[in-house]
């Protein structure tokens, strides 16, 4: 039990310090500044957003009327980038009024969602921001307005906000709220924000750049986890992007049971690992130690009878549950779901060894019939 009661007093202190010092990660606070928003912009640039689309025939008619049907006072260019779809998706999109590329094979050394943006940005003669966005994006009205308005008034070269992800069914209520509170623990939004910081990232689904900024996507050409490579190219050239959370712009794709969920996350996990064996190793056993031990010294105190494992574990417990609160209220979640985070937490730890029994196995970054 000393060994237990040890490990839930470590378990403690870094709950402690990622509340405290940790750049407020936990908090959902990191939103498009008023005053931002409500600035008077005269002149409006250009937006060319690019859209790649593999196989999405079945989700363009939910998502892509609502870029197209942006109030936006300047020009806006939907380039949809039709990413060698079996489906029909290039039909779809020319229907629904956006202008269609026909995605090449993809050359050698580029991944695949990379390659389709790349022949987007090749296409576009804006001077002024590309917005890069996902297939599944939904955005309510003025969304593009806020985006550019705060890109403007606050000289940012990128502004991008973490979609809205979908929690309708039970695993996605489960598992969803999670996923975006874990990869804020990674990339704590206000270092992001903060130009002195070395932190950066960004959220695929919706990612506004200054064209000039980006001539080319050739630097980030491999990179499977696309939008992090994307915030720290751009954070590297000019010190100043932003990234917070929004209920404006929401990914609408289905996640209807673990199966689907799990090939999510495992696609990409073990890529953010860079595929070392070391960094797995630590990655389960911080977890364990973070996640695993407070409830599990928690119990084992109370089968003991042990005060002292038992209040350590427990308090470890309750810092973690305070930590997940703000994510549940965001996603309007009751909050009793909040002390089942290390169930949670559990899960993606299985998913991310998986991600890496995949890549040995030959199966890495699998996605809609390719294999990096």
């Amino acid at each position: 039990m000393l060994e237990l009661t040890v490990a839930g007093v470590v378990a403690a202190v870094i709950w402690a310090y990622l509340l405290i010092a940790h750049g407020g990660y936990w908090l959902t606070t990191q939103r498009l500044p008023r005053a931002a928003k409500a600035a008077r912009t005269n002149e409006w640039p250009d937006v060319t957003a690019i859209v790649p689309a593999r196989d999405e025939a079945g989700i363009l008619p939910h998502s892509l009327p609502t870029l197209l049907a942006q109030d936006y006072p300047g020009t806006l260019t939907v380039l949809v980038v039709d990413d060698n779809s079996d489906d029909g998706t290039a039909a779809v999109a020319t229907r629904l009024g956006a202008r269609v590329i026909d995605g090449k094979p993809r050359e050698p050394g580029w991944a695949g969602k990379v390659w389709a943006m790349a022949q987007g940005r090749q296409a576009a003669k804006t001077t002024g921001y590309l917005l890069f966005t996902d297939a599944d994006i939904a955005w309510d009205q003025g969304a593009l307005k806020d985006l550019v308005r705060t890109a403007e008034h606050d000289d940012r070269a990128m502004v991008s906000q973490m979609a809205l992800l979908r929690t309708q069914t039970q695993w996605e209520r489960f598992l969803v709220p999670a996923f975006v509170y874990f990869f804020a623990q990674l990339y704590p939004f206000r270092r992001v924000n903060n130009p002195a910081a070395r932190t950066a990232a960004a959220a695929g689904g919706c990612m506004l750049i200054r064209s000039d900024r980006l001539p080319s996507l050739e630097p980030v050409k491999n990179a499977l986890i696309d939008d992090v490579a994307l915030g720290q190219l751009i954070k590297k050239q000019s010190s100043r992007t932003w990234l917070g959370l929004t209920t404006s712009v929401r990914s609408i794709r289905p996640y209807d049971s673990l199966d689907s969920l799990w090939r999510m996350v495992a696609r990409s996990a073990y890529t953010q690992l860079r595929y070392s064996p070391a960094m797995l190793l630590g990655t389960v056993l911080g977890l364990t130690l973070i996640y695993l031990v407070p409830p599990a010294a928690t119990f084992a105190g109370l089968a003991s009878a042990d005060a002292k494992t038992t209040t350590t574990g427990a308090i470890a417990w309750a810092l973690m549950s305070v930590s997940y609160l703000p994510m549940l209220r965001l996603y309007r979640l009751s909050p009793l779901r909040a002390p089942v985070l290390p169930a949670i937490a559990l899960l993606y730890t299985a998913m991310t060894v998986d991600s890496a029994r995949r890549y040995y196995a030959g199966r890495g970054g699998e996605w809609k019939g390719r294999t990096v």
